[in-house]
Parts: structure tokens; C-alpha cells; sequence
């Protein structure tokens, strides 16, 4: 069974900036598990068929009017109705008035009744990609998650093979950390994973031989970022002189995280590789592939080699993260 995910009310008012019209109770107590919102219509016309009283209720410029067009009976009716099967919320957008059978009906059901200036499709945009956030799938995994050049890039390998040690020389080098040892991973959509520390040991690294650092308080706030989107995993891996190492990148190598394919190289290990460098140029590679160049294939073209004839394939790697 997937596990259901909740934020609180407060922390939804805060990251909206949203102002209490009517609070029965502590917003921090309210708990909200649907990602998606609710905006009034066929429930004005009492058809509840298809009523989710999971979502946080939406009164906007077109639903305000609706109510307006009722005598105050009807709106007394069908207000009580919606509010008695018990929704999170409501937000009332544009800085408009509420009828009073509004807040007569949400006083006499305890909803919380919130307000804001901003426009109706502004306000659902937002809360919907909070909530989006908020609310994803995740799962946490041990790795280190770096920015590169605008790249996310998710370093795993075995313990002290060097992941800690290539980051703190990525921050060195001007790039940004994400997370070290344990990452937290968000799905937010059908192709995009996001990636953030977990808030108790959020921008410190373990170095071997020295401890625990703060890389915010040493390298300062530049250095450090709260979250960033996965673009690609690097395995990075003890140098095994028996095995063969991709030379050329005409085969790409994808993981699932999630239920999404990401992007993976695997990267041999041994004292003198400089391992910042080649992540630096490793995150430069992956975004001239996303953009339609490959320097192989311009390479093989170069030579007088037909690369029709050389199938391109995504392979599955399944790592142990």
C-alpha cells in the first residue's frame, strides 16, 4: 500500500501568504493529503457525485457571482451542504467579501475560511505545484546531489569511495551542494525527480579523517542550495582493471527512481582522476545530449562511418542505492 503524504494548513498559509477570515482551531493541526483543489461549480447546483471532500475548497470571481444570483435561502442550502461533509479549507481569491451564509456555514462546521489578494488561476497554480511538491512520492537514499553548471547530478558508489571528497571540491570549484550521505527524492511529475537534504542534517558533510563541516558556514551561502532536480546518476566505482568502460557514449545506461529513467555513467575510481573535472564535463555532455548533440556520433560521422548502422540502445542499470 503507497504511503499518503499530508502538509498542514499552517504551512500552506505561510507558503501562500494566506490570511485567516474564520480559524476554528490550530492550522497546524489541519492536515491536507489531496494534491489537487476544488473549485465549486456542479456542487453549487447540489451534484455531488464526484465530490472530493479531500480538496481545499476555491471561491473565485465566477463562484462569487453564482452565490450572488441565489436568494439567500438557496445559498444558506447549498453552502451547509458542502461544508458538512467536512472539507480542509476554503480560500476565498481577489480579496472579495463572503457572503455571510459563508461564513455562517463554515462557522458551523469548523472549516477554515482563508483569504487572499491574488487572482483565482494564480492561486491554484500555486497551491497546486506546492502541493505537488509537497505531497510526492519519495523515497530516501544514500548518495551525494550536487549542482553543476545548472546539472543535477546524484553521486552514489559504495561507502568512502569518494563521493563527500568530489563534492566538497565541486563546492570549491563554484558548484553547489544539494545533500550529502542521505537523500531525500521527490517524483513531482511523470518525468521530473527532485532532490533535498533531510532538514536535521541539512548543508553538513562527513570528511573522513576530519568529521562533520557545515559547507553553508564555510563556503557561505552560495554554496549550498535547498533543493535541485535529478538530471542524471553517477556510479562512481573502485577501478576494476578486468572490466571494459564505455569509450565511446553511443549507448545511453538509465536507472528508474520512482517509476522514472534517469540518465546514468558509471565512473571508474583510481588515485589521479580528477573526479570534479570529469563530473564538471560529465554535466556539460548530459545538457549538449538533451539538446540533440552527440560529439561520438559526430566523431564516427567525421571518420566515414555509417552510424545508422550502429544502434543506438537505452540500456537498464540497476544499482543499489
Amino acid at each position: 500500500m503507497a504511503n499518503v503524504y499530508t502538509v498542514s494548513l499552517e504551512k500552506v498559509m505561510k507558503e501562500l501568504s494566506l490570511s485567516p477570515i474564520y480559524m476554528p482551531g490550530d492550522p497546524s493541526q489541519v492536515l491536507i493529503s489531496s494534491r489537487d483543489v476544488n473549485r465549486p461549480g456542479l456542487e453549487l447546483n447540489r451534484f455531488y457525485d464526484y465530490y472530493d471532500t479531500s480538496r481545499i475548497i476555491i471561491f473565485g470571481n465566477a463562484e462569487t457571482a453564482f452565490l450572488r444570483s441565489r436568494t439567500p435561502e438557496e445559498r444558506s442550502r447549498v453552502l451547509e451542504e458542502i461544508f458538512s461533509q467536512k472539507p480542509p479549507a476554503a480560500i476565498v481569491a481577489r480579496g472579495l467579501e463572503p457572503a455571510p451564509e459563508l461564513l455562517e456555514a463554515v462557522k458551523n462546521n469548523g472549516i477554515p475560511l482563508l483569504g487572499t489578494q491574488d487572482t483565482t488561476s494564480s492561486l491554484v497554480a500555486a497551491l497546486v505545484a506546492f502541493m505537488n511538491t509537497e505531497l510526492a512520492p519519495r523515497i530516501t537514499r544514500h548518495g551525494v546531489l550536487v549542482e553543476v553548471y545548472g546539472e543535477g547530478i546524484l553521486l552514489v558508489g559504495d561507502s568512502g569511495v569518494g563521493k563527500s571528497e568530489t563534492a566538497i571540491e565541486l563546492i570549491k570549484r563554484g558548484h553547489r551542494l544539494i545533500a550529502d550521505d542521505a537523500v531525500e527524492i521527490r517524483r513531482v511529475s511523470a518525468k521530473s525527480l527532485v532532490g533535498q537534504a533531510p532538514e536535521n542534517i541539512r548543508h553538513f558533510i562527513e570528511l573522513r579523517g576530519i568529521g562533520i563541516i557545515n559547507a553553508r558556514r564555510i563556503f557561505g551561502m552560495g554554496a549550498v542550495k535547498l533543493t535541485e532536480k535529478i538530471d542524471m546518476v553517477i556510479n562512481l566505482e573502485i577501478w576494476d582493471s578486468q572490466k571494459v568502460y564505455d569509450r565511446m557514449g553511443i549507448d545511453n545506461e538509465y536507472t528508474e527512481i520512482l517509476g522514472n529513467k534517469v540518465p546514468v555513467l558509471t565512473i571508474p575510481v583510481k588515485p589521479g582522476r580528477n573526479l570534479a573535472v570529469i563530473i564538471e564535463v560529465a554535466a556539460m555532455n548530459n545538457r549538449q545530449k538533451k539538446m540533440g548533440y552527440n560529439a561520438a556520433a559526430e566523431l564516427l560521422t567525421g571518420l566515414g562511418m555509417d552510424i545508422s548502422l550502429l544502434q543506438e540502445e537505452n540500456k537498464p542499470l540497476k544499482l543499489d542505492l
